[in-house]
């Protein structure tokens, strides 16, 4: 007599919607974005998706870039033509105008941004649109606007100068441009704050609290106390007016899915396990990781300081697998090791995977545009505002 799976374990193997959502099959009626691929998704089993995807890019020819996040799997990232953070990426799109389509291997807000910055001409797409950043969601349209009234009715908006990161919907983007603040990415925070500082007396920075806090505390000097913590969930935003009034930074209750699993014990155990190990992070990462590491760091900075390293040196990297894992790979010469001994990839940026990217680019080729990103006038009018104020940054 045959038993089946469920007989046997008591599970019954019929996929779930969640199942099938993270397989990249689905889509999820209750999230704000799901994914629809009209027609069929590639098989990830099919041995001709690599030529599928080379065939496809080449009879688009220049009528596509594609773009490719640095913490992309590598199967996309192979056929991406640049390769850098979102901000890089954005602005890399908008130095070619006579692409027609604008391919963003990243997720929701990089597309969101290259957007604002290309030409009206031009299309963005998505592979995926369930490729979201759980920090962006951190802050709606809406909390944020709620915040402000808080700010207000504690006396102390007309002083406070919003600073978002570019981890950030457009809808934010264009509120920060709105209230007269600037973007900043993790290379440029300093300077945004120092800049937010003439101008005001205090910073309402979104979304990320751990950016916010380590650049005030780490860079410019401020002590833990100057910071307090916005949480958009709790009436007043879980503060006093009293605290809103001494407090000189006013950090969004927001983090990285990926940094802020990081942790002291983390940097603790590698040290004991690699003895001269260096401990390079994210300044996403919490507070009290940033400080017990080495060296602190953007995208950027990690891939740099890894090229102009010694080599024999050794290196523990808080930041998403996919780069870690290619930096070792690329600096065979050194000891190259993820920072957490448990793996941590960014689940919804490696919803891109070669499927989505062979199904997006095929439809191009058949005339069908999918998955087009964009931002309405209004919200862009702003958020290019704000983009343009960190711009001009000195």
């Amino acid at each position: 007599m045959t038993t089946t799976i469920t007989e046997t374990y008591g599970v019954d193997p019929t996929p779930t919607p969640l199942a099938l959502l993270l397989l990249g099959r689905e889509a999820d009626p209750n999230s704000e974005r799901g994914v629809e691929c009209p027609g069929d998704l590639p098989a990830a089993s099919d041995p001709d998706l690599v030529a599928r995807a080379r065939a496809a890019k080449e009879a688009l020819g220049e009528r596509v870039f594609i773009l490719g996040h640095h913490y992309q799997r590598d199967e996309v990232i192979e056929f991406a033509d640049v390769t850098g953070d979102s901000f890089k990426l954005a602005r890399d799109a908008a130095a070619r105008p006579e692409a027609e389509y604008i391919v963003f291997c990243g997720v929701h807000f990089m597309a969101e941004s290259a957007d604002i910055l290309t030409g009206d001409a031009q299309q963005v797409v998505l592979p995926d649109l369930a490729a979201g950043c759980s920090m962006a969601d951190m802050a709606t349209a809406e909390q944020v606007a709620e915040c402000w009234d808080v700010l207000t009715d504690a006396g102390i908006a007309d002083v406070t100068v919003p600073v978002s990161y570019m981890n950030s919907s457009a809808d934010i983007k264009a509120f920060t441009g709105k209230h007269g603040g600037t973007i900043c990415t993790s290379s440029n925070a300093q300077r945004a704050l120092e800049w937010a500082f003439e101008q005001g007396q205090k910073v309402l920075f979104l979304p990320d609290q751990h950016l916010g806090r380590n650049t005030a505390v780490r860079e410019m000097g401020f002590s833990l106390d100057d910071c307090v913590l916005y949480n958009p969930h709790k009436p007043g935003g879980g503060l006093t007016a009293e605290q809103l009034r001494n407090a000189k930074m006013i950090l969004w209750r927001g983090h990285c899915s990926v940094h802020g699993r990081f942790s002291l014990d983390s940097v603790n155990d590698v040290r004991e396990r690699i003895p001269g190990v260096t401990v390079l992070v994210h300044p996403e990462c919490k507070h009290e990781v940033v400080a017990a590491a080495d060296m602190v760091g953007s995208t950027e900075y990690i891939i740099k300081a890894l090229d102009a390293a010694e080599p024999g040196s050794k290196w523990a990297i808080g930041t998403e697998l996919n780069l870690v894992r290619r930096l070792a790979k690329a600096h065979p010469d050194k000891e190259v090791v993820f920072l957490d001994r448990a793996v941590c990839f960014c689940s919804t940026m490696n919803r891109i995977d070669l499927p989505h990217l062979v199904w997006a680019l095929e439809s191009l080729v058949e005339g069908r545009v999918p998955n087009v990103i964009r931002v309405d006038p209004e919200t862009e009018k702003y958020a290019k505002a704000a983009l343009d104020r960190m711009l001009a940054l000195p």
